[in-house]
């Protein structure tokens, strides 16, 4: 268990979550790319209060254990492991979204906000690392 938690900076895992969360909102909103990507799914945009808690909380846990994975290959300066891995993971969201018949715009906004979510995490890492090292 040591390995997943020895010098892991943890501010760095809840802010990167946290930011990743906010970039979610601002992502799919009707600012960026949600009134496109809603249409996608042949869903309607509705307010923050219609959204699915257990969506919202699968969501921050989801970007809480990424964030501390991103932490843990920090530690062992192994970041492009955890690059790999976010890549690999959103190919087979992509695929999956393929299976679905999600249309193209859908899948690529959904990968783009995995992408992002990812430099964001190792952003944190970098900052918070330095500022408490």
């Amino acid at each position: 268990m040591s390995e997943l938690t020895t010098d892991v900076s943890w501010t760095a895992v809840v802010v990167g979550a946290i930011a990743s969360f906010l970039l979610g909102w601002l992502w799919y909103s009707p600012l960026l790319f949600g009134r496109k990507w809603a249409e996608g799914l042949g869903l309607e945009l509705g307010t923050a209060n219609d959204m699915p808690a257990g969506a919202m909380i699968a969501q921050i846990i989801g970007l809480l254990l990424m964030s501390w994975f991103v932490a843990v290959t920090a530690v062992s300066e192994a970041l492009l492991t955890v690059i790999l891995a976010t890549l690999a993971f959103t190919a087979l969201a992509y695929s999956g979204g393929m299976f679905a018949k999600q249309n193209t715009y859908v899948r690529n906004v959904n990968a783009g906000y995995w992408i992002v979510s990812l430099i964001i995490m190792i952003i944190c890492n970098g900052i918070f690392r330095k500022l408490l090292a």
